[in-house]
């Protein structure tokens, strides 16, 4: 399949402009039922720097599934934005499905590290991890046209082409927000679908998240918290 071109140009003076310290709270639910909340955090230090989310259940799934996931990226902020060096995903149920991906960039391969074995997987360049993605948004300036990201979970490396639906303004539990609205191209059913709406007057920050599975399952991530400096 032919690749698209990105939508967005890299430039240092946006990665400059970008907020040192982050910290963010989502409400998480599943066809309109609050299941989880979301606590994430973002340091930038110099030209390095560290994001850590945790998702915890709650409600009515905290009593049949009580589960505590944690996604960690560290890596450099460079002229076109984050380039993750190590992506960690640990579940506190079931250990045995934690993941660990280190990015060598200069071999242009990631590391894998599941189940007890390791592989390595082409690096196609600027590819992000599952929580440093969300973060890259700071660091892109639209212009017309499709965005293709890869996007690794720490096991393998996908490509993800997400179109401008449009600019809406949005009401959240923390207030309204005007945004740009994303949402991912499908080229077949079993893909799952998403879309994004990023606050164009918080550096294009994600403040409300949607995925949807072939099989029904809905889960909306939405902001209730956001403190930049």
């Amino acid at each position: 399949m032919k690749m698209l071109f990105a939508v967005f140009l890299f430039t240092a003076s946006i990665a400059l402009a970008t907020p040192t310290e982050i910290t963010a709270e989502y409400q998480l639910a599943n066809n309109g039922i609050t299941i989880g909340r979301v606590s994430e955090s973002f340091i930038r230090k110099g030209d390095t720097y560290s994001i850590s989310s945790v998702s915890r259940s709650e409600g009515i799934l905290k009593l049949l599934y009580d589960e505590r996931i944690t996604l960690q990226s560290t890596g450099n902020v460079n002229p076109r934005g984050l380039q993750p060096l190590q992506f960690d995903e640990r579940r506190a149920r079931d250990p045995r499905r934690d993941v660990n991906a280190t990015f060598d960039w200069e071999r242009g391969l990631m590391q894998s590290r599941f189940k007890g074995e390791t592989s390595q997987v082409p690096l196609p360049r600027e590819t992000q991890d599952r929580i440093s993605m969300m973060y890259q948004f700071m660091h892109l300036a639209p212009r017309a046209g499709n965005l293709v990201l890869a996007m690794s979970n720490g096991r393998k490396v996908e490509h993800y082409t997400y179109r401008l639906v449009d600019e809406v303004r949005i009401s959240t539990p923390m207030g309204e927000f005007d945004t740009l609205h994303f949402e991912r191209v499908i080229y077949s059913p079993n893909q799952n679908r998403a879309e994004v709406w990023l606050a164009r007057e918080h550096f294009n920050f994600p403040v409300r998240v949607v995925f949807d599975d072939p099989k029904g399952l809905r889960l909306e991530q939405t902001i209730v918290a956001l403190q930049t400096r």
